[in-house]
């Protein structure tokens, strides 16, 4: 269960005056701490606007409270891979998603960029495969989708 998340950076940059053709969004996992039933996940977002138009950058924190099994799998997962369990990681990823695209649309006004809103759950893929089928790293990324990619 999310207990807090906090937004510790924030950066937007116009990079150039053309018109906005698309976005990606990239969503990372910089570090996990399991402390007893506690874990503290940091991260960063950042939504390139297509053509080199612009950018937003965040970082910050979110907070869980995991019964010990969860807390032990995580720190091991993580620890071992640098990767997270698939639920796990659709929690963390939505709630990421969530906080940074909604909290973004103020801070990309004052530069003239669209809101980096991408409202769809993300949904890890089943069945193998690469590209973040089997959990959270740091190479795994959204599309505007809100697929993992």
């Amino acid at each position: 269960m999310i207990t807090n998340i906090r937004i510790g950076s924030v950066e937007a940059k116009r990079l150039r005056d053309a018109e906005i053709t698309g976005l990606d969004i990239n969503i990372g996992i910089d570090k996990v701490t399991v402390s007893g039933a506690r874990v503290s996940i940091e991260f960063n977002y950042l939504a390139t606007y297509k053509d080199n138009v612009g950018e937003l950058k965040m970082t910050g924190m979110i907070e869980t409270s995991e019964e010990p099994k969860m807390a032990k799998e995580i720190d091991g997962m993580w620890t071992k891979d640098k990767r997270l369990p698939d639920a796990y990681s659709e929690l963390i990823l939505n709630a990421v998603n969530f906080t940074c695209g909604t909290n973004g649309v103020l801070v990309v006004r004052p530069v003239n960029l669209a809101p980096p809103m991408v409202p769809p759950r993300i949904e890890m893929s089943k069945g193998g495969g690469s590209g973040g089928s089997a959990g959270l790293g740091d190479e795994d990324k959204v599309s505007p989708s809100g697929r993992m990619k």
